[in-house]
């Protein structure tokens, strides 16, 4: 299906019943926004893998609005282009219109998951996806399985059986992170007090599968906070944001969990609710949006989210408090999509590694295209995942880099799939600046 950019159809009138039900359709404000100019094409994953318009962010608005004129169904060629956007935003940092595609893909993709049956196979994947992510019990759970299998995967015998996995299969297989029984069960204190003069309180997000399967993550991330001055509470019950469920557009039960994180957040004496995940950040800071239309929700959403920051936010405000030791060598850093693009965030990062001493920092080619990861588009789309994750490997390559770094778990299982784990550390910035701080070596992982 291919329409020139700018055509007149892209004015055609109202000529049937909207495809889209009456819940959030995508605004029509938003969808005439776009002037179809090109901007967004050269950062676009999927365009830059297939040259297909309709798989770029001009076409896939070109498809909403045909839909929302009641010219095209949600089934068929409208889902399959709109499930094969990874949601990485880098669109809306590269238009040049203010087009809020974020917000577009936010409207559509639920509208899809209420309106379109999907095919057996794929539906019970999905759902086998989310029976397990959000849930940090079901999780440790699986960490005992995952720790065996990854042993009994070094025999040459069990190896072989799993190259020879399928599609989706191999693509989990490939991407299980490295098990470690003893994190995965550990549990961070409930409360760290401030080493040093007293900055100020946060509370830590700490995540499902961070907290889990990288849980270091996290501790490194309590002993920088405290490092630089910060009180962290990590409250023991908290449950899933409901990042990944939003994403793929799971609606009802993303503001479910929306809802019970902000009640369990919004009671503490805290300046800020930081995270150190890029997706639960981007859609935390979205619940005043996301609860706009909520009259029981709306103020407290909206309070919540302008109490959320990102963890180099609030590294990167004010001075550096602990001494940093010296860790020579070339940081390679890679922009979580849903860090740099969606929340914004680049600058903080880059000038938290730099107050490292002896950091070479260096940036990677192409750095505004997604890694491949998305959530979990690699795992619904593992060709494609593999073709920008091969393509990310190399241009990290390129730069030569002692220590590659980025912010998101998935980001760190993409890359390191197709970097090769065992080529340098993959790290997220906090793990280096608590081995800076605390004048040790770098973890491997």
């Amino acid at each position: 299906m291919t329409t020139p950019a700018g055509s007149a159809e892209t004015n055609l009138p109202q000529t049937a019943p909207s495809s889209f039900d009456d819940r959030r359709p995508p605004e029509r404000e938003l969808l005439d926004d776009c002037v179809h100019c090109g901007f967004c094409l050269p950062t676009c994953p999927t365009y830059q893998l297939w040259g297909e318009e309709m798989d770029s962010p001009r076409g896939r608005i070109y498809l909403m609005d045909l839909a929302a004129k009641g010219e095209i169904a949600l089934d068929g060629p409208f889902t399959e282009h709109i499930d094969q956007c990874l949601g990485c935003m880098a669109c809306v940092t590269a238009c040049p219109s203010g087009v809020q595609y974020d917000r577009l893909l936010e409207s559509v993709r639920p509208q899809i998951e209420r309106n379109v049956e999907r095919d057996t196979g794929d539906r019970l994947f999905r759902d086998a996806i989310f029976s397990l992510f959000p849930y940090r019990r079901r999780l440790r759970a699986a960490a005992l399985p995952g720790a065996l299998y990854q042993r009994l995967r070094r025999i040459p015998a069990v190896a072989k059986l799993a190259a020879k996995l399928p599609g989706r299969l191999a693509a989990m297989e490939s991407l299980l992170p490295p098990v470690a029984v003893r994190d995965a069960f550990a549990r961070l204190p409930v409360s760290t007090p401030a080493a040093g003069p007293r900055r100020g309180a946060v509370a830590l997000l700490s995540g499902c599968v961070q907290d889990v399967f990288f849980h270091r993550v996290n501790e490194a991330t309590v002993r920088v906070l405290a490092a630089e001055g910060y009180d962290v509470v990590v409250p023991r019950d908290q449950q899933c944001c409901g990042a990944l469920e939003l994403h793929a557009g799971r609606e009802d039960s993303a503001l479910g969990r929306a809802k019970r994180t902000i009640a369990r957040f919004e009671p503490l004496a805290v300046d800020a609710i930081v995270t150190n995940v890029a997706g639960c950040g981007s859609s935390m800071k979205e619940y005043g949006h996301l609860l706009a239309d909520d009259p029981e929700w709306a103020s407290r959403a909206e309070a919540f989210s302008a109490r959320v920051r990102d963890v180099h936010e609030v590294l990167a405000d004010g001075e550096p408090q602990a001494p940093r030791h010296p860790v020579p060598g070339r940081v390679a850093y890679h922009d979580a999509c849903h860090l740099g693009h969606a929340q914004g965030v680049r600058e903080q990062p880059r000038a938290v590694l730099r107050g490292v001493p002896g950091v070479e920092l260096v940036d990677i080619p192409e750095a505004a295209l997604c890694c491949g990861s998305a959530g979990i588009y690699n795992l619904l789309f593992p060709d494609a995942a593999a073709d920008l994750g091969a393509r990310k490997a190399e241009n990290v390559r390129s730069v030569r880099p002692d220590v590659v770094v980025t912010a998101n778990p998935g980001c760190l299982l993409q890359i390191g799939k197709h970097l090769g784990l065992d080529t340098v550390p993959l790290l997220h910035p906090v793990q280096l600046l608590d081995a800076s701080i605390r004048g040790v070596p770098l973890p491997r992982t």
